[in-house]
């Protein structure tokens, strides 16, 4: 069955429709986003996220320049907002302003 293709909202690769993780940049949000805290749907329109109240404008740890949380990179400078859990086994990309991995629980900051 043909499934058509559709623009990752993170890097602009075309994706078949029913896929969890855009191949291209490997986010698992290709087609919407997501509150990095709670994980709620959420628009870039959006100032703060409906349930869990977190901001979804952050200051970029690269540029210092405002930008939307559920993206991976910054708007202004194309910096990441992602870091890498720690956990060897884990090892997900987490939101940079998290205090815990959102998958396994480890710390990410020391």
């Amino acid at each position: 069955m043909a499934s058509y293709k559709k623009p990752c909202i993170q890097c602009g690769a075309f994706v078949d429709g029913n896929v969890e993780y855009c191949p291209g940049c490997g986010t698992s949000t290709p087609f919407s986003y997501h509150c990095p805290y709670c994980k709620r749907q959420v628009t870039e329109f959006e100032n703060v996220c409906a349930t869990c109240g977190k901001p979804l404008r952050v200051n970029c740890p690269s540029c210092g320049k405002p930008t939307f949380t559920g993206r991976t990179t910054c708007q202004s400078c194309g910096g990441s907002l992602m870091v890498t859990c720690p956990n060897s086994r884990c090892g997900k990309d987490q939101f940079y302003a998290l205090t815990k991995c959102s998958e396994c629980g480890k710390k990410l900051h020391k």
